[in-house]
């Protein structure tokens, strides 16, 4: 029988394939080396192809769309429930097998190249700030030790390193200079961060869908590059209720017997996305309280009655729908009036 549906459960060197027959009748159970991938797939007849959305995911799915395959990338939460047995490679494929098989199931867009070279200068930019933020907490942590105790926030800790550097405080020669070094090292990092957000900013002006998004408010050429990297094809969501559901910004529902029950985000999905579009609206939320647009009013009114940060989420919330729509429909941001 010909082989209709394969689950390929990749890895760094060995790969296991799992194939069925229009019944679903297993006919294809092999292990493939790394080496062997491409060619192999390149002698199967042309079927639908299921994988994990996990690290190199993407790349295979383009190499064998190229072959013509019909490549689909599914989140591994909705892959577990159709494992039949104890997690091994080849129950792994079986469960891609099947689950990539089902009508209903969500699959993830395939980034191309240029979005994964984007969201690599994203993941970068990442690594820094986290270096500088665990710095800076170092140089805290050491000046702490003499009786210096600095508040949090970088332009606290910078004067407070102008008072050690210039000798106002009595802290010992070797400790003034160690800690030198270190406020050295945050220096370096700053200027590794701003090159990094002056490419970002350059990428944003050269995309028409990111110059879009950013007349949103809250969001800058950071969150802007960053979804239109990561949001390949947005008509993939039915709306933009499916879409924020994607960011995990929906509430987490434990509904029975008719009696609805929410509860706070589910958090699902890409953390980093997320983060960007609260970040951005608790900036955002600052400048609505002068404002008295439909929108303005109904965050200002949600504040009053919960707080800062419920309001922060669901205007997140709001303006990923609105997200939605700009990039799946092409349309210019209107602000509410």
């Amino acid at each position: 029988m010909a082989i209709v549906r394969i689950g390929l459960d990749i890895a760094k060197s060995v790969f296991q394939i799992h194939g069925v027959d229009g019944h679903g009748k297993a006919v294809l159970k092999k292990t493939l080396s790394r080496s062997e991938m491409l060619t192999y797939f390149a002698k199967l007849p042309v079927c639908l192809i299921g994988l994990e959305a996990c690290a190199g995911a993407h790349y295979w799915a383009r190499e064998l769309r190229r072959q013509g395959h019909d490549v689909r990338l599914m989140a591994a939460q909705f892959v577990t429930p159709y494992r039949k047995s104890g997690k091994n490679d080849a129950n792994d494929a079986e469960a891609i097998c099947e689950a990539v098989g089902r009508p209903n199931m969500r699959f993830v867009p395939v980034k191309t190249e240029e979005a994964q070279a984007i969201l690599t200068l994203h993941r970068a930019r990442d690594l820094l700030v986290s270096e500088r933020t665990a710095l800076s907490n170092q140089i805290r942590g050491l000046l702490g030790e003499f009786g210096i105790v600095v508040a949090t926030g970088m332009a606290r800790l910078r004067r407070a390193m102008m008072e050690v550097q210039t000798g106002a405080s009595n802290l010992p020669l070797l400790a003034r200079e160690t800690i030198a070094e270190l406020y050295e090292r945050l220096l370096n990092l700053d200027g590794k961060a701003a090159e990094y957000e002056r490419k970002i900013t350059l990428l944003a002006r050269q995309s028409e869908a990111a110059k879009r998004l950013m007349k949103i408010e809250g969001v800058g050429p950071i969150t802007a590059t960053a979804l239109v990297a990561s949001v390949s094809d947005a008509k993939l969501f039915r709306n933009g209720r499916e879409f924020a559901a994607w960011l995990g910004l929906t509430p987490r529902q434990y509904s029975s017997g008719g009696k609805t029950r929410l509860g706070g985000i589910t958090k699902r999905g890409d953390a980093r996305l997320r983060t960007l579009l609260i970040h951005g609206t608790r900036s955002a939320l600052r400048s609505m309280a002068d404002k008295f647009d439909s929108k303005s009013k109904w965050v200002v009114a949600l504040q009053k009655r919960s707080c800062n940060n419920v309001a922060a989420v669901a205007l997140a919330a709001r303006i990923a729908r609105i997200i939605w729509a700009m990039l799946a429909r092409g349309t210019e941001y209107r602000s509410a009036a």
